[in-house]
Protein backbone atom coordinates (compact mmCIF):
# COMPACT_ATOMS: atom_id res chain seq x y z
CA UNK A 1 0.00 0.00 0.00
CA UNK A 2 1.11 3.31 -0.73
CA UNK A 3 0.22 6.05 2.53
CA UNK A 4 1.90 8.30 -0.16
CA UNK A 5 1.89 11.93 -0.25
CA UNK A 6 1.23 -1.91 -23.10
CA UNK A 7 2.38 -5.64 -23.89
CA UNK A 8 -1.11 -7.14 -24.55
CA UNK A 9 -4.41 -5.80 -25.75
CA UNK A 10 -6.30 -6.95 -22.45
CA UNK A 11 -4.77 -3.58 -20.49
CA UNK A 12 -8.28 -1.68 -20.07
CA UNK A 13 -7.85 1.98 -19.05
CA UNK A 14 -10.68 3.14 -16.50
CA UNK A 15 -9.90 6.90 -17.66
CA UNK A 16 -12.33 5.44 -20.79
CA UNK A 17 -14.68 3.54 -18.75
CA UNK A 18 -18.17 5.71 -17.71
CA UNK A 19 -19.27 5.81 -13.91
CA UNK A 20 -22.04 3.46 -13.89
CA UNK A 21 -25.01 5.12 -12.47
CA UNK A 22 -25.86 4.98 -9.18
CA UNK A 23 -24.64 1.41 -8.77
CA UNK A 24 -24.01 1.44 -4.75
CA UNK A 25 -24.14 3.77 -1.85
CA UNK A 26 -22.12 3.80 1.47
CA UNK A 27 -23.57 3.10 4.89
CA UNK A 28 -21.30 4.74 7.54
CA UNK A 29 -20.68 2.11 10.64
CA UNK A 30 -17.97 3.64 12.67
CA UNK A 31 -16.05 6.88 12.63
CA UNK A 32 -13.62 8.74 15.18
CA UNK A 33 -11.02 5.57 14.70
CA UNK A 34 -7.49 6.69 14.11
CA UNK A 35 -5.71 5.47 10.50
CA UNK A 36 -7.73 2.25 10.03
CA UNK A 37 -6.40 -0.12 7.67
CA UNK A 38 -8.27 -3.64 7.89
CA UNK A 39 -11.72 -4.42 8.46
CA UNK A 40 -12.80 -8.64 8.63
CA UNK A 41 -15.22 -10.67 11.35
CA UNK A 42 -14.14 -13.93 13.25
CA UNK A 43 -16.28 -16.10 11.73
CA UNK A 44 -17.79 -16.81 14.76
CA UNK A 45 -21.46 -16.36 14.04
CA UNK A 46 -21.17 -13.42 16.61
CA UNK A 47 -21.73 -11.25 13.78
CA UNK A 48 -19.04 -8.65 15.59
CA UNK A 49 -16.33 -6.61 13.28
CA UNK A 50 -12.97 -6.10 13.79
CA UNK A 51 -11.13 -2.86 13.44
CA UNK A 52 -7.15 -2.45 12.78
CA UNK A 53 -5.68 0.67 13.45
CA UNK A 54 -2.01 1.36 12.09
CA UNK A 55 -0.52 2.31 15.36
CA UNK A 56 -1.23 -1.44 16.86
CA UNK A 57 -4.86 -1.04 18.46
CA UNK A 58 -7.83 -4.10 17.08
CA UNK A 59 -11.24 -2.91 18.26
CA UNK A 60 -14.21 -4.52 17.91
CA UNK A 61 -17.78 -3.48 17.11
CA UNK A 62 -21.12 -5.37 18.31
CA UNK A 63 -23.83 -5.55 15.99
CA UNK A 64 -25.78 -2.66 16.05
CA UNK A 65 -23.46 -0.71 18.11
CA UNK A 66 -21.44 2.31 16.99
CA UNK A 67 -18.68 3.21 19.02
CA UNK A 68 -16.44 0.42 19.47
CA UNK A 69 -14.06 -1.16 21.95
CA UNK A 70 -10.43 -1.91 22.39
CA UNK A 71 -9.92 -5.85 21.41
CA UNK A 72 -6.04 -5.79 21.46
CA UNK A 73 -3.22 -3.06 22.16
CA UNK A 74 -0.05 -4.01 20.96
CA UNK A 75 0.92 -0.62 20.18
CA UNK A 76 4.40 -0.61 22.04
CA UNK A 77 5.75 -3.62 19.95
CA UNK A 78 5.21 -1.84 16.97
CA UNK A 79 6.93 0.96 14.52
CA UNK A 80 3.91 2.91 12.75
CA UNK A 81 3.81 5.83 10.66
CA UNK A 82 3.34 5.45 6.50
CA UNK A 83 3.45 2.05 5.13
CA UNK A 84 4.04 0.71 8.50
CA UNK A 85 2.32 -0.29 11.51
CA UNK A 86 -0.14 -2.86 12.81
CA UNK A 87 -1.20 -4.04 8.99
CA UNK A 88 -2.84 -7.03 8.80
CA UNK A 89 -5.78 -9.22 10.90
CA UNK A 90 -7.03 -13.16 10.19
CA UNK A 91 -9.05 -15.69 12.51
CA UNK A 92 -8.19 -18.81 13.30
CA UNK A 93 -11.28 -20.93 11.24
CA UNK A 94 -11.77 -22.65 14.26
CA UNK A 95 -11.48 -19.69 16.24
CA UNK A 96 -14.72 -19.98 18.26
CA UNK A 97 -13.68 -22.95 19.93
CA UNK A 98 -10.07 -21.99 19.84
CA UNK A 99 -9.60 -18.51 20.04
CA UNK A 100 -6.37 -18.03 17.51
CA UNK A 101 -5.85 -15.39 15.52
CA UNK A 102 -3.14 -13.50 13.94
CA UNK A 103 -1.89 -10.17 13.34
CA UNK A 104 1.11 -9.22 10.93
CA UNK A 105 3.08 -6.09 11.90
CA UNK A 106 6.03 -4.02 11.41
CA UNK A 107 8.66 -4.21 14.42
CA UNK A 108 9.80 -1.64 16.56
CA UNK A 109 13.69 -0.93 16.55
CA UNK A 110 14.19 -2.91 13.12
CA UNK A 111 10.99 -2.72 11.12
CA UNK A 112 10.99 -6.42 10.52
CA UNK A 113 7.94 -8.09 9.70
CA UNK A 114 6.54 -9.73 12.22
CA UNK A 115 3.39 -12.87 11.57
CA UNK A 116 2.30 -13.14 15.67
CA UNK A 117 -0.44 -15.58 17.33
CA UNK A 118 -2.71 -13.83 20.05
CA UNK A 119 -5.96 -15.67 21.92
CA UNK A 120 -8.96 -14.50 23.23
CA UNK A 121 -10.64 -16.85 25.97
CA UNK A 122 -13.25 -17.25 25.88
CA UNK A 123 -13.31 -16.27 21.83
CA UNK A 124 -16.55 -14.74 22.81
CA UNK A 125 -14.49 -12.04 24.39
CA UNK A 126 -14.33 -8.40 23.51
CA UNK A 127 -10.87 -8.42 25.13
CA UNK A 128 -7.90 -10.57 23.45
CA UNK A 129 -5.27 -11.70 25.83
CA UNK A 130 -1.71 -10.03 25.14
CA UNK A 131 0.93 -13.32 25.89
CA UNK A 132 2.59 -13.12 21.74
CA UNK A 133 3.72 -16.29 20.07
CA UNK A 134 5.52 -15.17 17.39
CA UNK A 135 5.46 -16.76 14.24
CA UNK A 136 7.77 -15.81 11.78
CA UNK A 137 10.00 -12.82 10.88
CA UNK A 138 10.88 -11.19 8.24
CA UNK A 139 14.17 -8.62 8.11
CA UNK A 140 13.29 -5.80 5.80
CA UNK A 141 16.02 -3.37 7.01
CA UNK A 142 16.83 -1.03 4.28
CA UNK A 143 13.39 0.74 3.69
CA UNK A 144 10.34 1.50 5.55
CA UNK A 145 7.54 1.08 2.45
CA UNK A 146 6.70 -2.13 0.37
CA UNK A 147 5.53 -4.15 3.85
CA UNK A 148 2.87 -5.80 2.47
CA UNK A 149 0.71 -6.69 5.31
CA UNK A 150 -2.22 -8.99 4.45
CA UNK A 151 -3.43 -12.06 6.13
CA UNK A 152 -6.20 -14.74 5.09
CA UNK A 153 -6.79 -17.87 5.54
CA UNK A 154 -7.26 -20.09 2.47
CA UNK A 155 -10.12 -22.54 2.06
CA UNK A 156 -7.80 -25.40 2.68
CA UNK A 157 -7.24 -23.82 6.25
CA UNK A 158 -3.60 -22.89 5.23
CA UNK A 159 -2.62 -19.17 6.46
CA UNK A 160 -1.27 -17.05 3.34
CA UNK A 161 0.69 -13.66 4.16
CA UNK A 162 1.13 -10.88 1.38
CA UNK A 163 4.81 -9.70 1.98
CA UNK A 164 6.18 -6.41 -0.20
CA UNK A 165 9.79 -6.32 -1.88
CA UNK A 166 11.45 -4.40 0.71
CA UNK A 167 10.85 -1.50 -0.89
CA UNK A 168 12.77 1.19 -2.30
CA UNK A 169 12.51 1.80 -6.63
CA UNK A 170 12.32 -0.97 -9.03
CA UNK A 171 13.42 -3.76 -6.55
CA UNK A 172 16.83 -3.09 -7.35
CA UNK A 173 18.01 -6.53 -4.75
CA UNK A 174 15.56 -8.30 -6.55
CA UNK A 175 14.10 -9.52 -4.09
CA UNK A 176 10.86 -10.39 -5.81
CA UNK A 177 12.21 -12.68 -8.33
CA UNK A 178 14.52 -14.44 -5.67
CA UNK A 179 13.24 -17.48 -4.33
CA UNK A 180 15.12 -17.47 -1.82
CA UNK A 181 13.93 -14.43 0.03
CA UNK A 182 10.61 -14.46 1.33
CA UNK A 183 10.42 -10.50 -0.04
CA UNK A 184 8.05 -9.85 -2.61
CA UNK A 185 5.84 -12.88 -1.99
CA UNK A 186 3.01 -14.64 -1.10
CA UNK A 187 3.20 -16.91 1.44
CA UNK A 188 1.60 -20.21 2.35
CA UNK A 189 2.16 -21.97 5.76
CA UNK A 190 0.34 -24.33 8.31
CA UNK A 191 -0.17 -22.84 11.91
CA UNK A 192 -1.92 -26.30 12.84
CA UNK A 193 1.46 -28.48 12.45
CA UNK A 194 2.51 -29.82 16.42
CA UNK A 195 5.10 -28.75 18.35
CA UNK A 196 6.62 -26.04 16.20
CA UNK A 197 5.27 -22.38 15.20
CA UNK A 198 4.45 -23.45 12.02
CA UNK A 199 4.97 -25.77 8.75
CA UNK A 200 5.55 -25.77 5.36
CA UNK A 201 2.76 -27.43 3.50
CA UNK A 202 4.58 -30.19 2.00
CA UNK A 203 2.74 -29.08 -1.62
CA UNK A 204 4.19 -25.73 -1.25
CA UNK A 205 6.11 -25.17 -4.72
CA UNK A 206 9.71 -24.97 -3.26
CA UNK A 207 9.19 -27.97 0.02
CA UNK A 208 11.80 -29.32 0.04
CA UNK A 209 13.61 -28.32 -2.86
CA UNK A 210 17.20 -27.08 -2.88
CA UNK A 211 16.44 -23.89 -4.54
CA UNK A 212 13.34 -22.08 -3.17
CA UNK A 213 12.36 -21.15 0.34
CA UNK A 214 9.62 -23.43 1.57
CA UNK A 215 6.96 -21.18 2.70
CA UNK A 216 6.86 -19.44 -0.81
CA UNK A 217 3.93 -20.11 -2.64
CA UNK A 218 3.98 -17.59 -5.49
CA UNK A 219 6.83 -14.92 -6.27
CA UNK A 220 7.15 -12.03 -7.98
CA UNK A 221 4.97 -9.61 -6.28
CA UNK A 222 5.90 -5.84 -5.49
CA UNK A 223 3.57 -4.36 -2.54
CA UNK A 224 0.40 -7.19 -2.31
CA UNK A 225 -1.01 -4.74 0.18
CA UNK A 226 -4.80 -6.83 0.48
CA UNK A 227 -5.71 -9.96 -1.22
CA UNK A 228 -8.74 -12.25 -0.79
CA UNK A 229 -10.71 -15.43 -1.46
CA UNK A 230 -13.67 -15.86 -2.80
CA UNK A 231 -15.90 -17.48 -0.56
CA UNK A 232 -17.87 -19.28 -2.85
CA UNK A 233 -14.85 -20.63 -5.09
CA UNK A 234 -12.04 -20.26 -3.54
CA UNK A 235 -9.84 -18.39 -5.54
CA UNK A 236 -7.42 -16.07 -4.74
CA UNK A 237 -7.23 -12.10 -6.10
CA UNK A 238 -4.74 -10.22 -5.07
CA UNK A 239 -4.33 -6.27 -5.50
CA UNK A 240 -0.31 -5.76 -6.25
CA UNK A 241 0.38 -1.85 -5.88
CA UNK A 242 2.41 -0.68 -8.57
CA UNK A 243 5.29 1.86 -9.33
CA UNK A 244 5.19 5.03 -11.06
CA UNK A 245 2.86 3.79 -14.08
CA UNK A 246 0.05 1.26 -13.49
CA UNK A 247 -1.61 -0.92 -10.66
CA UNK A 248 -2.82 -4.69 -11.35
CA UNK A 249 -5.08 -7.41 -9.97
CA UNK A 250 -3.56 -10.90 -10.10
CA UNK A 251 -5.89 -13.87 -9.82
CA UNK A 252 -6.14 -17.07 -9.85
CA UNK A 253 -2.78 -17.30 -7.35
CA UNK A 254 -1.46 -20.36 -8.35
CA UNK A 255 1.24 -22.37 -6.90
CA UNK A 256 5.08 -21.81 -8.09
CA UNK A 257 3.01 -18.62 -10.19
CA UNK A 258 5.85 -15.77 -11.09
CA UNK A 259 3.62 -13.01 -11.45
CA UNK A 260 6.63 -10.56 -13.03
CA UNK A 261 8.00 -8.11 -10.81
CA UNK A 262 10.22 -6.28 -11.49
CA UNK A 263 10.55 -7.18 -14.88
CA UNK A 264 6.86 -5.97 -15.45
CA UNK A 265 4.87 -3.73 -13.82
CA UNK A 266 1.48 -4.73 -14.82
CA UNK A 267 1.24 -5.53 -18.44
CA UNK A 268 4.13 -3.36 -19.74
CA UNK A 269 8.21 -4.24 -19.48
CA UNK A 270 9.26 -1.94 -16.65
CA UNK A 271 12.73 -0.40 -18.78
CA UNK A 272 14.23 1.41 -16.19
CA UNK A 273 14.71 -1.53 -14.13
CA UNK A 274 17.73 -3.22 -13.74
CA UNK A 275 16.38 -6.62 -15.64
CA UNK A 276 14.73 -4.82 -18.10
CA UNK A 277 16.02 -7.25 -20.92
CA UNK A 278 14.65 -10.32 -19.13
CA UNK A 279 11.23 -8.43 -20.94
CA UNK A 280 11.69 -10.63 -24.32
CA UNK A 281 10.65 -13.60 -22.35
CA UNK A 282 7.28 -12.77 -20.93
CA UNK A 283 6.74 -16.12 -21.30
CA UNK A 284 8.40 -16.92 -18.15
CA UNK A 285 5.38 -15.25 -16.21
CA UNK A 286 1.58 -14.83 -15.49
CA UNK A 287 0.40 -11.49 -15.78
CA UNK A 288 -2.70 -9.66 -14.55
CA UNK A 289 -6.06 -10.17 -15.43
CA UNK A 290 -6.39 -6.54 -15.36
CA UNK A 291 -4.55 -3.16 -14.89
CA UNK A 292 -5.13 0.39 -14.76
CA UNK A 293 -2.94 3.42 -15.24
CA UNK A 294 -2.48 6.63 -13.09
CA UNK A 295 -4.76 8.61 -14.43
CA UNK A 296 -7.15 10.85 -13.25
CA UNK A 297 -5.24 11.27 -9.59
CA UNK A 298 -5.20 7.16 -9.13
CA UNK A 299 -2.08 5.69 -8.28
CA UNK A 300 -2.18 2.94 -5.39
CA UNK A 301 -4.86 0.01 -5.81
CA UNK A 302 -6.49 -1.01 -2.77
CA UNK A 303 -7.50 -4.89 -3.26
CA UNK A 304 -10.75 -5.88 -2.56
CA UNK A 305 -13.19 -8.60 -2.75
CA UNK A 306 -15.80 -11.14 -4.74
CA UNK A 307 -19.04 -10.24 -4.34
CA UNK A 308 -21.02 -12.83 -2.24
CA UNK A 309 -23.62 -10.81 0.49
CA UNK A 310 -27.25 -12.05 0.76
CA UNK A 311 -28.24 -8.55 0.37
CA UNK A 312 -27.38 -8.39 -3.32
CA UNK A 313 -25.73 -4.65 -2.99
CA UNK A 314 -24.11 -5.53 -6.13
CA UNK A 315 -24.21 -8.68 -8.68
CA UNK A 316 -22.55 -11.41 -7.35
CA UNK A 317 -19.55 -12.49 -8.45
CA UNK A 318 -18.21 -9.12 -8.87
CA UNK A 319 -14.92 -8.34 -7.67
CA UNK A 320 -14.38 -4.91 -5.80
CA UNK A 321 -11.46 -2.94 -5.40
CA UNK A 322 -10.50 0.73 -5.02
CA UNK A 323 -7.43 3.11 -5.28
CA UNK A 324 -6.28 4.69 -2.50
CA UNK A 325 -5.23 8.04 -4.07
CA UNK A 326 -8.34 8.62 -5.81
CA UNK A 327 -10.68 7.61 -3.38
CA UNK A 328 -12.75 5.56 -6.58
CA UNK A 329 -14.07 2.27 -5.54
CA UNK A 330 -14.36 0.01 -8.92
CA UNK A 331 -15.83 -2.92 -10.23
CA UNK A 332 -14.30 -5.93 -12.44
CA UNK A 333 -17.32 -7.70 -13.60
CA UNK A 334 -14.96 -10.58 -15.56
CA UNK A 335 -14.21 -8.72 -18.90
CA UNK A 336 -14.58 -4.93 -18.13
CA UNK A 337 -13.79 -2.53 -15.52
CA UNK A 338 -16.17 0.32 -14.06
CA UNK A 339 -16.10 3.49 -11.56
CA UNK A 340 -19.46 2.22 -9.05
CA UNK A 341 -18.48 5.38 -7.14
CA UNK A 342 -16.14 8.46 -6.25
CA UNK A 343 -15.76 8.45 -2.33
CA UNK A 344 -13.28 11.47 -1.55
CA UNK A 345 -11.81 8.87 0.96
CA UNK A 346 -8.53 7.43 1.20
CA UNK A 347 -9.31 3.45 0.32
CA UNK A 348 -6.64 1.40 2.68
CA UNK A 349 -8.61 -1.59 2.42
CA UNK A 350 -12.02 -3.38 1.78
CA UNK A 351 -13.38 -6.06 4.56
CA UNK A 352 -16.23 -8.69 4.90
CA UNK A 353 -18.75 -9.55 7.64
CA UNK A 354 -20.20 -12.93 8.01
CA UNK A 355 -22.78 -12.30 5.74
CA UNK A 356 -20.58 -11.39 2.41
CA UNK A 357 -21.50 -7.61 2.92
CA UNK A 358 -18.50 -5.45 2.07
CA UNK A 359 -16.96 -2.49 3.38
CA UNK A 360 -14.91 0.37 2.48
CA UNK A 361 -12.11 1.28 5.16
CA UNK A 362 -11.27 5.24 5.22
CA UNK A 363 -7.33 5.62 6.45
CA UNK A 364 -9.31 9.43 7.24
CA UNK A 365 -10.87 7.21 10.23
CA UNK A 366 -14.18 5.76 9.47
CA UNK A 367 -15.56 2.18 8.37
CA UNK A 368 -18.60 2.03 5.56
CA UNK A 369 -20.43 -0.41 4.54
CA UNK A 370 -21.53 -0.78 0.94
CA UNK A 371 -25.05 -0.76 0.09
CA UNK A 372 -27.46 -1.23 -2.72
CA UNK A 373 -28.38 2.44 -4.46
CA UNK A 374 -31.82 3.79 -4.07
CA UNK A 375 -33.68 4.38 -7.13
CA UNK A 376 -32.66 7.46 -8.91
CA UNK A 377 -35.04 10.28 -8.37
CA UNK A 378 -34.96 13.80 -10.09
CA UNK A 379 -36.16 16.98 -9.83
CA UNK A 380 -35.24 20.24 -12.21
CA UNK A 381 -35.87 24.42 -12.06
CA UNK A 382 -37.31 25.87 -13.18
CA UNK A 383 -40.04 23.85 -15.33
CA UNK A 384 -41.33 26.31 -17.69
CA UNK A 385 -40.38 29.68 -18.87
CA UNK A 386 -41.63 32.39 -21.84
CA UNK A 387 -39.17 34.06 -24.30
CA UNK A 388 -40.30 37.07 -26.52
CA UNK A 389 -39.84 37.01 -30.22
CA UNK A 390 -35.67 37.73 -30.09
CA UNK A 391 -35.03 34.55 -28.12
CA UNK A 392 -32.16 34.12 -25.61
CA UNK A 393 -30.58 31.55 -23.79
CA UNK A 394 -31.24 30.37 -20.09
CA UNK A 395 -30.65 27.21 -17.87
CA UNK A 396 -32.21 24.20 -15.72
CA UNK A 397 -30.81 23.00 -13.10
CA UNK A 398 -30.88 19.33 -12.37
CA UNK A 399 -30.94 17.80 -8.92
CA UNK A 400 -30.26 13.80 -7.77
CA UNK A 401 -28.00 11.81 -6.08
CA UNK A 402 -24.23 11.31 -6.94
CA UNK A 403 -24.29 8.44 -9.27
CA UNK A 404 -27.24 9.10 -10.68
CA UNK A 405 -26.92 9.72 -14.56
CA UNK A 406 -29.34 12.02 -16.94
CA UNK A 407 -29.87 13.18 -20.30
CA UNK A 408 -30.94 16.26 -21.81
CA UNK A 409 -33.14 16.16 -25.49
CA UNK A 410 -34.74 18.90 -27.49
CA UNK A 411 -37.65 18.32 -28.27
CA UNK A 412 -38.23 21.48 -30.60
CA UNK A 413 -35.75 22.18 -33.41
CA UNK A 414 -35.72 26.13 -32.64
CA UNK A 415 -34.64 25.17 -29.15
CA UNK A 416 -31.40 23.90 -28.74
CA UNK A 417 -29.47 22.36 -25.91
CA UNK A 418 -26.05 24.17 -25.70
CA UNK A 419 -22.73 22.36 -24.35
CA UNK A 420 -23.26 19.27 -22.47
CA UNK A 421 -26.40 16.94 -23.33
CA UNK A 422 -26.04 14.63 -20.41
CA UNK A 423 -24.47 14.55 -16.83
CA UNK A 424 -24.52 12.24 -13.76
CA UNK A 425 -25.46 13.43 -10.60
CA UNK A 426 -26.61 17.21 -9.62
CA UNK A 427 -25.60 19.37 -12.47
CA UNK A 428 -27.08 22.48 -15.19
CA UNK A 429 -28.14 22.31 -18.80
CA UNK A 430 -27.39 25.22 -20.65
CA UNK A 431 -30.10 25.96 -24.07
CA UNK A 432 -31.05 28.64 -26.77
CA UNK A 433 -34.18 30.01 -28.00
CA UNK A 434 -34.02 31.26 -31.62
CA UNK A 435 -35.42 34.64 -32.62
CA UNK A 436 -39.40 33.95 -34.20
CA UNK A 437 -40.67 36.04 -36.65
CA UNK A 438 -43.51 33.40 -37.89
CA UNK A 439 -46.86 32.73 -37.20
CA UNK A 440 -49.35 32.66 -35.22
CA UNK A 441 -48.20 34.68 -32.36
CA UNK A 442 -46.84 32.00 -29.80
CA UNK A 443 -45.02 28.97 -30.24
CA UNK A 444 -44.63 25.99 -27.57
CA UNK A 445 -41.84 23.62 -27.36
CA UNK A 446 -40.07 21.42 -24.92
CA UNK A 447 -36.78 20.05 -23.65
CA UNK A 448 -36.52 16.80 -21.88
CA UNK A 449 -34.19 17.14 -19.07
CA UNK A 450 -33.49 14.21 -16.12
CA UNK A 451 -37.19 12.79 -17.74
CA UNK A 452 -38.75 16.03 -16.82
CA UNK A 453 -40.74 18.15 -19.14
CA UNK A 454 -38.74 21.75 -19.54
CA UNK A 455 -41.55 23.30 -21.32
CA UNK A 456 -40.49 26.79 -23.11
CA UNK A 457 -43.16 29.63 -24.62
CA UNK A 458 -42.20 32.18 -26.83
CA UNK A 459 -44.64 34.76 -28.18
CA UNK A 460 -44.41 38.07 -30.19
Amino acid sequence: MHFRSGLMAATLLLAATPVMAQQIQLSPVVSGLASPVFVGNAGDNLDRLFIVERAGTIKVLEPGESTPTVFLDIRTKIVSGGEQGLLGLAFHPQYSTNGRFFVYYTRIGDGALVIAEYHASPASSNTAGTAETVILTIPHPTNTNHNGGMLAFGPEGYLYAGVGDGGGANDVPNNAQNKNSLLGKILRIDINAPGVPYAAPPDNPFAGAADGLDEIFAYGMRNPWRFSFDRDTGQQWVGDVGQGAREEVDTPIVSGGNYGWHVFEGFVCTPNGPDSALCSNPNNYLFPVFDYTHSSGRCSLTGGYVYRGSQGALPAGTYIYGDYCSGEIFAWNGATQSVLLGTGMKISSFGEDENGELYVVNLDGSVSRIVGAAPCTYSISPTRITYGPGGGTGTVAVSTVAGCAWTATSNAPWITVAGAASGSGNGTVTYSVAAYTGRPKNRNGTITVAGQIFSVKQSK
